[in-house]
């Protein structure tokens, strides 16, 4: 059975609030829930970005869902520091935590000083950091020389089992890249030909685990606010890569996303009043073969979406 869970952005809501609404969700009916971990957020506009490692303990003390969360190691985190985070939160909370690691983007990366590094830099130092983080997880001591370095390092509290390493992807190639090391790949709501695409570039290169799928959506009782609402806030996070990726600062977003149309938004946010389209939507994600999905309301208010969709959506989709 498809898991149905609820996305906790922390660029665009308060701490406390988020977690709050994380306690709604479970009463709402939700299965599980993951977290953003960014340092700015994408517009000004959004003005938040609390820190996620520190959160989700309260998340996880807080509700009995499994959370994951979505991480970039190797430039503004230490991928032995990561293991760490992820070895505690797991030896706590066991069979409830996973985390999906990537290359990551210059908005929050770029607080290191240290430069942002081309794409292929990046997909390498990702790989080491992988592979530090997994040695590390299964007790190992840890020396490495490369793009990151790891001193004599070792995890002295250890989970019984270790967490999942999940790929994050939006392409077939780095699909097919993720299937060498990853535990299962998550990605986000694009046309249904293009996810059908990276789900079989991930199996067909031997992926293994579960597949999970971000879907980014805006509902409000009225159309014409809920098209309101995606474009105040998620207009800035319509650009492909590697624009998404090298703009450094929430000031730069909101400049190239000044005169983005509200149909530019309707192409990455699924909009509608209707909760029946937004069920019927999901349950074509399903269909595709994801495990997982969890649903970011791009929102600030999170309240009446998790009592509308607890109460209307997922008793539809459970049922189909």
């Amino acid at each position: 059975m498809t898991t149905y869970g609820i996305h906790a952005s922390h660029e665009q809501i308060h701490p406390a609030a988020l977690l709050s609404a994380m306690v709604r969700a479970e009463q709402a009916g939700f299965d599980a829930a993951m977290s953003s971990d960014h340092f700015s957020p994408w517009s000004t506009r959004q003005g938040h970005s609390g820190f996620a490692w520190s959160w989700l303990g309260s998340a996880l003390q807080a509700t009995s869902l499994p959370f994951g969360v979505v991480n970039a190691p190797g430039q503004r985190y230490h991928p032995a520091v990561i293991a760490q985070a992820i070895g505690t939160l797991a030896a706590m909370y066991p069979g409830r935590f996973w985390a999906a690691l990537g290359t990551g983007e210059a908005s929050n990366e770029h607080i290191t000083g240290g430069g942002w590094p081309r794409k292929a830099v990046r997909t390498a130092r990702l790989r080491e950091c992988v592979g530090v983080i997994r040695a590390l997880l299964a007790g190992e001591e840890v020396s490495h020389d490369g793009l990151v370095t790891v001193d004599r390092a070792r995890l002295w509290t250890l989970p019984e089992q270790p967490p999942a390493l999940v790929g994050a992807a939006v392409s077939p190639a780095t699909a097919r890249w993720c299937a060498e090391w990853a535990d299962g790949l998550i990605t986000v709501n694009a046309p249904v030909d293009r996810l059908r695409r990276i789900i079989e570039a991930y199996r067909e290169a031997g992926g293994r685990g579960r597949l999970h799928l971000q879907v980014h959506l805006s509902w409000a009782p009225d159309e014409a606010e809920a098209a309101r609402i995606a474009h105040d806030q998620w207009r800035s996070n319509v650009f492909p890569p590697p624009v998404c990726w090298d703009l450094e600062l929430p000031e730069h977003f909101d400049a190239v996303s000044d005169r983005v149309p509200l149909e530019q938004v309707a192409d990455v946010v699924e909009i509608s009043a209707d909760l029946d389209r937004h069920a019927e939507k999901l349950h074509g994600y399903a269909e595709l073969g994801f495990d997982e999905i969890y649903l970011h309301h791009v929102g600030q208010r999170l309240d009446r979406f998790i009592d509308a969709f607890g109460a209307e959506v997922l008793p539809k989709l459970r049922t189909a």
